[in-house]
């Protein structure tokens, strides 16, 4: 690693520990020159997720916009943010296991469907209302329906 001090090539490791809740690790390095101190930090490199939207267009993958989807769908609903957080965390952990980097909105969908199914039932139905854009009354019974069927 280059000394920010004398751009000297070489430095020594001094201490090592985790970061960002161990997603990084912090680093104090000595360089062999100048003898000055200096933290970096490595992490793992990440490709990103791309999702391919219903019109054929590609955008980034964005959690905060999967969150914000499930806390409408929650709205006045005994579900805690950390829940939701953390079903946020388990959709992007999924889709990051999958060799695709390239994924359909449709399964994105479906995936906040499924865990939505087990947190919480209305607020399943909500999401689900908006995202397969139930045109009126029989569909959405049609919906609730299976519902009842499955408990």
């Amino acid at each position: 690693m280059k000394c920010p001090y004398c751009a000297h090539p070489e430095s020594k490791v001094v201490d090592s520990r985790p970061a960002d809740e161990g997603s990084s690790i912090r680093r104090r390095r000595e360089c062999l020159a100048c003898h000055k101190r200096f933290t970096t930090y490595e992490t793992m490199e990440s490709l990103p997720l791309m999702v391919i939207k219903k019109d054929g267009s590609r955008q980034t993958f964005d959690k905060t916009k999967l969150l914000n989807g499930m806390i409408r769908a929650c709205e006045k609903r005994p579900v805690s943010f950390s829940t939701l957080e953390q079903v946020a965390n388990e959709i992007e952990q999924i889709l990051q296991n999958e060799m695709d980097r390239e994924i359909p909105s449709a399964r994105i969908g479906e995936l906040v469907m499924e865990r939505l199914k087990g947190v919480d039932e209305v607020a399943y139905v909500r999401f689900a209302s908006v995202y397969r854009q139930f045109k009126d009354i029989s569909t959405f019974m049609e919906e609730l329906n299976k519902l009842l069927a499955e408990k």
